[in-house]
């Protein structure tokens, strides 16, 4: 696996490519409204099959289209299909696409690209894997029909094809398609989504554009979070990367920006008196779960033992503190992987993490650690780094030797994709992405070929067990079964459930309540 930035020069090596084929096409008229908006960090993977970066999946949802979609109740509706039924005995499953799909280059979507890019996208996520295993053959009946037979009934078959968590599964044209899973797509992507990427207008480090794209063929019901109609009334997104959050933050408020997606807890004041900004904070599953991500394969962590003394020198409510997260948008301490106040929320296992310097130093003494340093990567500036230094500091309190190393999100993502060289970062998540055993990232990946990552074969019987079972108290039994095993595992270590509240100009219309950015169906005036 490898993350690495795009250049200058593929870039415009495959907007040229792209030109020629008639995707970059003149504008149909003068952008009438254009939101200049700020996200998370710069887009730089553009393949949503191939990383779980949430940027990525941000960037994927405008440029493409998925079959199915998840709504604000966490049910999976119909997007890119048009309707969709299953044989008696539940083996076969036949898909008909909506009429008036297009790539952006105009062709139309086939059937065919559809099965590809499923092909594609399953051996890369883990609901995908056990769907790929269920199933017989897959294949298009004609242009806009196709079937999947199965060997077993799959009842996932629907959350699987309309997963909201990356790696998304979303389709894409034949020649992207059949790119091999394990091969990073690096030329400007062409999706059917309600935008389109104008890859020559892009400037690496400062400016990306998505346009409105004029063939795309809405769903004719409400949006609903990421299912429903997709309703374009901006003609321009621009992605603009900021210095810092502060400089994003001061930008909102005098109005060179619309939208920005994580606002910096010490601006909330300011940005609280600002008379045209509005704030925007979730709680439930929209809220986001911090964890250190552990590297199992390089030492000391490759040994459970030292993995599991972190457990008592990780207190959520001490980072949190430390980050400024004010008591409204914060969780109190949460044990559950599975999210607190969500449906599978459980402290099953939990008993093991509570802070006590005192317990992690004999714990530790009694391992094999041996003062190998923890190589920690952490992003300068962000609450991640944060959150990180509050954790080394005590980790060092506890005996273990710790080397921070500080640099930018782009490089941690390369440093990540490597065996060795590191031991662990700090990352946060999408509450939808943590709510289930299916599609939690550190759980249902378990002995996937990422790099560092855990591996416990009884946890693979247990999703299964988990897919087969018959109502919410039989899936949250089993959930609990699959956290005690992943306390003792630990491939990683929680830091707190939170929301990072988003802020954005008064006058814009229609915005998810949502910590996805979404700005289909968004107007302003």
């Amino acid at each position: 696996m490898a993350f690495a930035t795009l250049t200058r020069r593929n870039a415009l090596a495959g907007a040229a490519a792209l030109g020629a084929a008639g995707i970059v096409r003149p504008r149909e008229a003068r952008a009438e409204k254009q939101l200049t908006v700020v996200l998370e960090s710069e887009v730089v993977i553009f393949d949503p099959h191939f990383t779980t970066a949430a940027i990525t999946r941000t960037f994927g949802y405008h440029i493409f289209d998925t079959l199915f979609a998840m709504d604000g109740k966490g049910e999976i509706r119909p997007q890119m299909v048009a309707a969709y039924d299953t044989s008696p005995d539940k083996l076969t499953w036949t898909f008909t696409l909506r009429d008036g799909l297009k790539w952006h280059d105009g062709a139309p979507v086939t059937a065919a690209e559809c099965v590809a890019s499923i092909n594609r996208w399953a051996p890369r996520d883990a609901i995908g894997r056990m769907l790929r295993a269920a199933t017989a053959s897959m294949a298009a009946k004609d242009d806009k029909i196709f079937s999947i037979v199965l060997k077993e009934p799959f009842p996932l078959m629907l959350p699987a094809l309309g997963k909201a968590n990356a790696p998304l599964p979303v389709m894409m044209p034949m020649r992207f398609a059949s790119t091999p899973g394990d091969q990073r797509i690096t030329v400007p992507p062409v999706g059917s989504g309600p935008f389109r990427f104008r890859a020559d207008l892009w400037k690496s480090g400062n400016s990306m554009i998505l346009e409105r794209n004029p063939d795309y063929v809405s769903r004719a019901e409400p949006a609903d979070f990421l299912a429903g109609g997709r309703s374009v009334k901006i003609d321009r997104l621009d992605l603009r990367v900021m210095p810092d959050q502060m400089t994003g933050a001061s930008a909102l408020i005098k109005g060179e920006i619309d939208y920005m997606q994580y606002l910096p807890f010490d601006s909330l004041p300011l940005l609280r008196r600002a008379r045209d900004v509005k704030l925007l904070g979730i709680g439930g599953i929209h809220q986001f779960q911090g964890n250190f991500r552990l590297n199992h394969e390089f030492p000391p962590f490759n040994d459970p033992a030292v993995r599991r003394v972190l457990w008592k020198l990780a207190d959520q409510s001490s980072i949190l503190s430390a980050i400024g997260i004010p008591e409204e948008f914060r969780a109190p301490q949460c044990p559950s992987f599975w999210m607190c106040d969500a449906p599978l929320s459980t402290t099953a296992g939990s008993e093991v993490a509570r802070l006590d310097i005192e317990a992690a130093k004999a714990a530790l003494k009694a391992t094999s650690y041996a003062g190998q340093p923890v190589i920690i990567l952490e992003v300068a500036g962000s609450i991640s780094q944060t959150a990180a230094q509050v954790l080394a500091q005590n980790m060092k309190n506890a005996g273990f030797t710790v080397d921070e190393q500080t640099m930018d999100w782009g490089t941690v993502l390369a440093r990540r994709a490597k065996k060795d060289g590191w031991s662990m970062f700090a990352v946060y998540s999408n509450g939808t992405d943590m709510i289930s055993p299916l599609n939690h990232f550190y759980i249902a990946s378990t002995c996937a070929d990422f790099p560092g990552w855990s591996c416990d074969t009884r946890i693979p019987d247990l999703l299964k067990a988990f897919t087969r079972a018959e109502d919410q108290a039989g899936r949250k039994k089993v959930a609990e079964e699959i956290q005690k095993i992943a306390y003792e595992l630990t491939p990683a270590v929680m830091w707190g459930q939170f929301t990072i509240p988003a802020g954005y100009r008064a006058d814009l219309r229609n915005l998810p309540q949502s910590s996805y950015p979404m700005f289909w169906d968004v107007d302003r005036g």
